[in-house]
């Protein structure tokens, strides 16, 4: 098959639209569908459903996209490897990790990053789906759990517990909890159980949510939940990565805690030697240092 037929097609397929993919590739809208006409006829099959309000691909044109799809990921991969230079860091970086750790740990720790290499352009993905590193949804990961997809290299940063934590308003003014059954006495502020999160999250909320307790404010990440805390709403449940960013937040029960929550960086082995993933890791790997000194000179790790 023709590699820029394919290619006229690939942009075809991702917009849906002749006219956008002419627009995307410098091209006459009547020279794109020349070549899409010429790949339909080369393999003797239609690729698209054309009608009034774009075009739709066939069942052979998924096929067809699907693959292209795959060679352009690889591609980018090689584009990423031979622009890797030997002594510089630079270009785009896309690191996806959950939306409490991105946003609570990770991004404010970001501009020591960027004053190292500040010609790296990091495009930061924080959701809880997992996205297929392999594929490369994404070039590196953190991720709360060790990955289960094939042919990455994966490191273990640390362990992580969520525990319960108040503003130092509440306490003052509510008191503080002596005893696990005290909490019925307090506002729980929560993942919602229905939300994805780590499972010994889950765990502490339901066995907490045992004790009969009155109100609840529940959200759907760690953010929100330290945010209601951080205006004295009540006693959430959050993770002890907090600890050194928030020192003013008062530990509340400190018998009650979940089960450890392993932490890992991983990316796909053909990454293996990227300047930019290498500067990502120690950079990850330094912080990750900083902040165990940190819990140890506080004597809490």
């Amino acid at each position: 098959m023709d590699w820029d037929k394919l290619r006229i097609f690939h942009a075809v397929a991702d917009a849906g639209s002749l006219t956008h993919a002419g627009e995307a590739l410098h091209l006459s809208q009547s020279a794109v569908s020349r070549q899409v006409r010429a790949l339909e006829e080369s393999l003797n099959t239609t690729l698209f459903h054309r009608h009034a309000r774009g075009l739709i691909l066939t069942e052979q044109g998924e096929l067809l996209f699907d693959a292209t799809t795959a060679m352009a990921k690889r591609l980018d991969t090689a584009s990423a490897r031979i622009r890797d230079s030997e002594d510089e860091v630079f270009g785009q970086l896309r690191v996806t990790t959950t939306t409490g750790f991105g946003s609570l740990w990770l991004a404010p720790r970001l501009p020591a990053l960027y004053e190292k290499y500040p010609d790296l352009k990091i495009d930061l993905m924080l959701e809880e789906r997992v996205l297929d590193l392999p594929m490369r949804e994404a070039d590196v990961a953190i991720r709360m759990k060790e990955p289960s997809q094939a042919d990455l290299i994966r490191k273990r940063l640390m362990g992580v517990r969520m525990q319960l934590y108040a503003s130092p308003r509440y306490i003052e003014r509510r008191g503080i909890p002596e005893d696990v059954s005290d909490i019925v006495d307090h506002r729980l502020i929560c993942q919602n159980p229905s939300s994805t999160q780590v499972g010994a999250g889950a765990t502490l909320v339901a066995e907490l949510m045992t004790h009969d307790v009155h109100s609840t404010l529940t959200v759907n990440n760690y953010f929100g939940v330290l945010q209601a805390v951080l205006n004295d709403l009540g006693i959430g449940v959050l993770p002890n990565y907090l600890m050194r960013d928030f020192p003013d937040l008062v530990r509340v029960l400190p018998e009650v805690e979940s089960s450890e929550v392993p932490v890992f960086l991983a990316y796909p082995e053909e990454l293996r030697h990227s300047k930019r993933i290498s500067a990502f890791r120690d950079f990850v790997q330094e912080e990750i240092m900083n902040y165990r000194k940190h819990l140890k000179d506080q004597s809490i790790y």
